[in-house]
């Protein structure tokens, strides 16, 4: 009798993530901005949700589990950001921060995948990836994954699987298949009784923007909110709707709505199933969005400041209490780390990796720790077409440098949120430390400096890029000109004219910029 109980004892006083293997569900959305869900992202402050957008589902995952409230994207754009979450490891490390791929390429820099990680745990995992890969350092089958539709870019969001045909009316975005072929893996799964990792990755919210039409309808009729007005409230009916991209509010309402109606379908299915309590399930996005949706955070999609890097992101499973919210900074880059962790991984990881395991944040909130191999978070964008940044985040204090004007900030984000306050010069030795923290970071791992990836960017556009724009558009004006009265081509011409000039421009203005900073002479991550 006395044995018995001990064992009771033993067993209640165990976490079940330890007592079974779990199973993880990742959904990652694409472009969704901080506070563009019905969630408030930091409990009581209402100007961290949104009026207008109704995510219900996501709502529910919330309740039913944890806020990240400071959770935070590896990269300011969605490729750098994939590949860091896939190794466990900073887009510096792996030589892979902007979108081109030039130097991953090169030597891949990978040491262990997710897939791989769990698999080493436990060989009994299946392993899935449905929908946008975008990842150029390395392949779905190659990575580890069982199943797979990829790999995959933006283009199969937009278009049937020939590259011509729109979506049908019925599937924007592949919302609803991708959601589907999603729950029948996890069927599946279930039952053969096997555990398993799916990472489902939405090509929602990226351009082009598309929805159903009976949710458009709906948001037609509602008040646009504190963010946004009527004029970003405007029809264009003669265009196709997938064509829209920033002019038409309602339709991103709309999609994103239909993002979370299947959201709900996946909850449902796991729900029924009876395996809610042993799975994880988190969902967040690759970078910040592209509207106001990132405010009170400053800055969007290509930026350092918060609202370009901190992700709407909320997790329930084994272990994580109903309804609570946790401030402890946390990146994606942690996820490796913890789902071994999770999965009942025991022997080292390659040290290379930048990350820690997330479970005491998921078992104790804001009374939890993350031991990381890399402390710091150090984000790095030499971005080659925009302005180029590095940053470092240590305890409530970051550092932001402009790679080209060397102009630095510093902030407090726990009295700041908003980053309108620079404190460097007020705290001239806080700034000293962080800003050689953040060196000493990137020179130990080799990173890309704006220079390198200029010039490669440079090389990109006269090896070829500018004179395949150039033919394109020459084709889509003898299209136009046989058919003069076709809206749709004169769309397209347009946008070609644009990117065309566009690329012209910039590869002037990065020609310049490199001689710049051969002439200063200087060190750009200095």
């Amino acid at each position: 009798m006395q044995r018995t109980a001990a064992i009771l004892i033993i067993a209640l006083a165990t976490p079940l993530a330890a007592r079974a293997a779990p199973n993880f569900v990742l959904v990652y959305v694409d472009d969704l901005g901080w506070a563009e869900t019905s969630v408030a992202m930091i409990k009581g402050r209402q100007d961290t949700r949104s009026d207008y957008y109704q995510t219900p589902n996501i709502a529910r995952l919330a309740q039913s589990g944890m806020v990240l409230s400071a959770c935070y994207s590896p990269s300011a754009l969605c490729a750098p950001s994939r590949n860091s979450l896939l190794h466990g490891m900073t887009p510096s490390r792996l030589r892979y921060t902007v979108l081109s791929a030039v130097e991953a390429k090169k030597k891949y820099m990978g040491r262990i995948t997710i897939p791989q990680a769990i698999k080493q745990a436990n060989p009994e995992y299946v392993t899935a990836h449905f929908g946008k890969w975008h990842n150029e350092s390395i392949k779905p089958t190659s990575a580890g994954y069982d199943f797979t539709d990829g790999p995959n870019g933006n283009g199969p969001g937009d278009f049937a699987d020939d590259g011509k045909t729109h979506l049908s009316d019925d599937d924007p975005k592949r919302i609803f298949s991708l959601t589907d072929k999603s729950v029948e893996f996890i069927k599946e799964q279930s039952a053969a009784k096997r555990p398993f990792y799916l990472q489902l990755s939405h090509y929602a919210l990226h351009i082009w923007h598309d929805s159903l039409e009976a949710t458009r309808e709906k948001y037609k009729k509602l008040p646009t909110g504190r963010k946004y007005s009527k004029q970003d409230d405007i029809s264009r009916e003669e265009m196709s709707i997938s064509q829209f991209n920033h002019g038409w509010i309602i339709n991103y309402a709309a999609m994103l709505d239909d993002m979370d109606r299947a959201f709900g379908v996946l909850l449902d299915a796991i729900d029924e199933l009876g395996i809610a309590d042993n799975t994880y399930i988190i969902l967040t996005s690759d970078n910040g969005g592209g509207f106001r949706g990132n405010a009170p955070l400053r800055g969007g999609k290509g930026s350092l400041y918060e609202g370009g890097i901190r992700m709407p992101s909320f997790v329930r499973g084994p272990g994580i209490k109903a309804g609570s919210y946790c401030s402890v900074p946390v990146v994606q880059w942690d996820f490796l780390q913890t789902f071994y962790d999770l999965a009942g991984g025991t022997k080292p990881l390659p040290p290379e990796l930048d990350g820690g395991s997330l479970r005491d944040v998921f078992e104790h909130g804001d009374q939890g720790v993350v031991k990381r191999n890399t402390e710091a978070l150090v984000f790095h964008f030499p971005w080659h077409t925009g302005e180029p940044e590095s940053a470092i985040r240590v305890g409530d204090y970051k550092l932001r440098k402009n790679l080209d004007s060397l102009e630095t900030q510093l902030f407090d984000l726990s009295k700041d949120l908003g980053e309108k306050r620079d404190l460097s010069r007020e705290l001239p030795k806080v700034a000293e430390t962080l800003e050689r923290q953040r060196v000493a970071y990137l020179e130990s791992v080799d990173a890309e400096t704006v220079t390198l990836t200029r010039r490669n960017y440079v090389e990109l556009l006269e090896g070829g890029w500018i004179e395949n724009g150039k033919r394109r558009l020459a084709r889509l004006k003898a299209e136009l000109a046989a058919d003069p009265e076709n809206k749709q081509k004169a769309f397209k011409v347009g946008v070609s004219q644009n990117h065309v000039d566009f690329q012209d421009r910039q590869l002037q203005r990065s020609k310049r910029l490199i001689r710049m900073h051969e002439e200063r002479g200087t060190a750009e991550r200095n």
